[in-house]
């Protein structure tokens, strides 16, 4: 009876292999680990035992309030946004081949601050007052309430997207252009912004400004099912895709010879890229490194494959989200510190470091 023989470079892949899909497995883990936790600290202090009952149904009024209409939406938000911001950096420095690439680099988040701005400011989205830039042509289209100024951050965050993709088309820019075109366009719409601040009142700078922090308590049920349906749609299409991004890391000569139609794989997956970091940044507002970050521990981890690098990068992504919104609401027990604020302060040196380690290497 003849006994199959392991090679040694197949027995050590098949190790590495199985070693990748521990990490994997472990990050999902502590992520659980890391949602309980942060269903217990807080200003309102809770045991495990008090969640399990409250989840089963059996919880007081006031745990059920704090549980179902607080910290579980924060938590859902926290998640899925991370996981949608990773996936989108992900995509954008493999596409465009650019390990700096992301939704801040390419001006999406920007975009939508200068459209928040705007909604605030000429348009009186949410009941300010009355600024210069508000004249009585603008006050026939005054809008009212939270949600105007989240469809205006969506507009400028797809204007965003949709001016780099037709330029990229347009010139055949290449994928360094690219990125150069999306700084300009940060640079553009962050003037913008600073006008409009410039000429806005108080109470209108005050509400621009908090929209820019970042913050993952002001996502509604319906905004977290939104956001929960569009980057688990993108998810699977890149999924699909695997192997054309597999391709496209090897270079774009490899992935053609491979057959891979490489500017129509790269003019829709940045589509999707950037139509889920939009939809976040619009219901989020700007959360900075998460997406630039995630991708490069990620990486660090599992290497470039895709079919466990595109994964990861989504489980790191949740992770540093919802572990920088807990550290938030340890530090404050009120959960008043922005989340963006405590990913800049976290990710700058993170991102730092990891450079200063891949230039010694």
């Amino acid at each position: 009876m003849a006994v199959a023989v392991t090679s040694p470079p197949t027995l050590a892949y098949r190790t590495a292999v199985r070693g990748k899909i521990l990490i994997l497995f472990s990050c999902f883990a502590l992520l659980v680990i890391l949602m309980l936790l942060a269903i217990v600290v807080g200003s309102y202090s809770l045991s495990i035992r008090d969640v399990l009952l409250t989840l089963m149904g059996q919880g007081e009024g006031a745990m059920r309030a704090v549980i179902w209409e607080i910290r579980l939406p924060r938590i859902a938000s926290a998640v899925i946004a991370g996981s949608g911001l990773a996936l989108t950096g992900t995509v954008f420095q493999c596409l465009l081949k650019n390990p700096l690439a992301s939704a801040s680099t390419l001006g999406i988040s920007h975009g939508a601050a200068f459209g928040a701005a705007f909604a605030i400011v000429i348009l009186g989205a949410g009941g300010f007052q009355s600024s210069a830039l508000r004249t009585a042509a603008s006050g026939q289209w005054a809008l009212h309430g939270v949600y105007s100024i989240t469809l205006l951050a969506f507009a400028g965050a797809l204007a965003a997207t949709l001016s780099i993709l037709a330029i990229a088309r347009l010139r055949e820019m290449s994928a360094e252009a690219v990125i150069l075109a999306g700084v300009a366009l940060s640079a553009l719409f962050t003037s913008g912004t600073i006008l409009l601040q410039y000429f806005a009142a108080d109470v209108e700078i005050a509400a621009v400004v908090f929209w820019t922090f970042g913050d993952v308590a002001r996502a509604t049920w319906r905004d977290i099912g939104l956001m929960g349906i569009a980057t688990s749609i993108a998810l699977g299409y890149f999924i699909m895709r695997q192997w054309d991004l597999n391709a496209l890391t090897a270079g774009e000569e490899v992935a053609r010879g491979l057959g891979v139609n490489v500017d129509r794989f790269r003019r829709r997956g940045m589509f999707w890229a950037a139509f889920v970091a939009a939809l976040i940044t619009c219901f989020q507002g700007v959360i900075a490194f998460i997406g630039l970050l995630a991708p490069h521990i990620a990486r660090k981890l599992v290497g470039s494959d895709h079919r466990l690098l595109t994964p990861l990068s989504c489980l790191v992504g949740a992770l540093l989200l919802l572990g920088s919104d807990t550290l938030g609401r340890i530090f404050v027990g009120s959960g008043s510190l922005p989340v963006g604020v405590i990913t800049s302060f976290m990710g700058a040196p993170l991102f730092l470091f990891l450079l200063l380690r891949g230039t010694s290497r």
